[in-house]
């Protein structure tokens, strides 16, 4: 085996090529087919450290099978699925699994998809793309090698800190996975196809989000486009800001603790205020900014403040809607950011399904797992990564107390200060979403990003690398209004044919929706402006300044 360098349109980048592969790549097809014997010669296949660009120690091939495009459950066509794992640099850490998929036909690009959470589950590449709308065939089908990891640990669904005690795998899960995958990847694809990708692109929502600007921010070279939606590119202030809403429906022995009905109040009162401002009542609070004039909380104080059921909001409560409502400072900076933006309780933003305020007045410790998700994931983070303390009483944890360990945290986390500007230079392209409605992860937060990009780069500097669309109505992949669209085929377009995305629409997943919504490039917002019985077509919105 020899190690070879092979120059391809995203950068320079190592592999490994088994003697025998062509040594000329020759120019471009429209389509490679995967050769018959390809598949079997990867079991087993061995990929050494000098191969992948950050410590390791290798990475192997576990298993490799051709899947007949006949194959029960089977989407894709016929494709190769190869799985393996990335050995960590210490042997005591846990190693990456990782998948990649080598379609029959391939047409020469491959997309890696993030994962969510913690991570800790492997991703597959199997599937559709994030927010993928179902009338799309999945990337795999399309033709793409697909590929995806477990961001280099295994845990339980949802947040599940214990595995960052182990720096290796924090590391991993906070910057690093991206590029062990990426290069795993590069290798089994050079030996399947004799050839690398002309084109490399990131698709992920949420950590995925995260990971996509990871993949442009840190490894530059390696990727041509990404898409991130509703990104947690700042992991360590996201999660204290998370844990300052939590605190604060708990403060005063539960006094504050809104239960699902009060939630329901204030969502329900903000709904019927400010959901005509758009133009139309349709369940939909497009314009956020006319809202948050027009819409006051107080309305919903009971008499003399004190809580008399859940038809009103105590002054308690009211004062834990007004911190939820407002920037969060932690008192210092973190990798840049001196605050986390409010988030959007009363702009629309649901707190019911998955992320709400829990089903109990007070948290335990440890945690019963009736905690609201915000204060989870602040509870997490906390104990497992800032103090690596796991009896912590987060209740009471003050992160001035731990300047030094939020900065640690924030640069094994955090892509938020590391610069676009190499991504920007080499021609690479993004794409960035969020929603109104999303009760996880501020939309608030993107904002911020977005504004740091305009801040170095100027407007017309970013309109020529970035689109960022806030979408209204829409929450962390789900939500009243729950976004579809093909991401894919609009990045593809202006990174090969420099054609920048231009009057995009996203259809509602909803069940029976049957409705669509013009993407409005930040900061506009679609204003409806058709006829009467013309709401479910974007046709009849225009994107207008606020």
């Amino acid at each position: 085996m020899r190690l070879f360098t092979i120059t391809r349109a995203a950068g320079v980048v190592p592999m490994l090529m088994i003697a025998g592969l062509a040594a000329q790549l020759g120019a471009a097809d429209d389509t490679t087919a995967l050769p018959a014997s390809a598949c079997a010669s990867l079991q087993g296949m061995t990929i050494p450290a000098a191969a992948i660009g950050l410590e390791t120690s290798g990475a192997e091939v576990q298993t490799a099978a051709m899947i007949a495009a006949s194959a029960s459950g089977n989407p894709n066509g016929e494709y190769c699925k190869v799985t393996g794992v990335v050995k960590p640099k210490n042997p005591s850490s846990p190693g990456l699994e990782f998948e990649v998929n080598l379609p029959a036909s391939w047409n020469r690009r491959a997309l890696q998809m993030g994962g969510g959470g913690y991570n800790g589950t492997l991703v597959t590449g199997l599937t559709g793309f994030t927010l993928q709308p179902a009338t799309v065939d999945n990337p795999l089908k399309q033709g793409y090698v697909t590929l995806g990891s477990d961001g280099g640990h295994k845990s339980t669904a949802g947040f599940d800190g214990r595995f960052a005690m182990d720096d290796e795998a924090l590391a991993d899960f906070g910057k690093h996975s991206v590029k062990k995958t990426h290069d795993a990847a590069m290798v089994v694809i050079a030996k399947a196809y004799g050839r690398a990708p002309e084109r490399f692109y990131f698709i992920g929502g949420s950590q995925g989000g995260h990971e996509a600007l990871d993949a442009a921010a840190r490894y530059h070279r390696d990727y041509d486009g990404v898409v991130a939606h509703y990104p947690a590119y700042n992991v360590t202030l996201l999660h204290l800001g998370s844990l300052n809403a939590g605190r604060a429906v708990y403060e005063g022995g539960g006094a504050a603790w809104l239960n699902p009905a009060k939630t329901k109040l204030i969502t329900d009162a903000v709904y019927a205020k400010c959901d005509p401002l758009d133009g139309v009542t349709d369940g939909i609070v497009s314009h956020v900014k006319a809202c948050n004039a027009a819409f006051d909380v107080k309305a919903l104080r009971c008499a003399n403040g004190a809580d008399t059921g859940d038809a009103c909001l105590s002054d308690a409560q009211l004062g834990a809607v007004a911190k939820i409502s407002s920037d969060y400072t932690p008192g210092f900076a973190v990798a840049g950011m001196d605050r986390f933006p409010r988030w959007a309780l009363l702009e629309g933003a649901l707190f019911r399904e998955r992320s709400n305020w829990g089903q109990v007045p007070q948290p335990s410790n440890p945690l019963s797992g009736k905690e609201p998700l915000l204060y989870t994931a602040g509870d997490q983070t906390a104990k497992f990564i800032i103090t690596r303390n796991p009896s912590l009483d987060t209740m009471s944890f003050d992160p001035k107390q731990f300047k030094e360990r939020v900065a640690w945290s924030a640069s094994m986390m955090d892509v938020t200060d590391v610069s676009l500007e190499p991504f920007r230079a080499k021609g690479g392209k993004i794409l960035m979403t969020h929603g109104t409605a999303d009760d996880f992860i501020t939309p608030h937060n993107s904002e911020a990003y977005y504004a740091r990009q305009v801040q170095q780069f100027g407007q017309a500097g970013v309109d020529g690398f970035l689109r960022f669309y806030m979408i209204p109505g829409f929450g962390h992949g789900f939500g009243p209004f729950n976004t579809k669209f093909d991401s894919l085929t609009a990045l593809r377009a202006w990174v090969e044919q420099g054609q920048a995305p231009k009057n995009l629409t996203a259809v509602d997943g909803n069940a029976n929706a049957n409705r669509s919504r013009p993407l409005c490039e930040w900061p506009k917002w679609p204003k409806f402006t058709g006829a009467a019985g013309t709401e479910n077509s974007a046709a009849s919105f225009t994107c207008v300044a606020p």
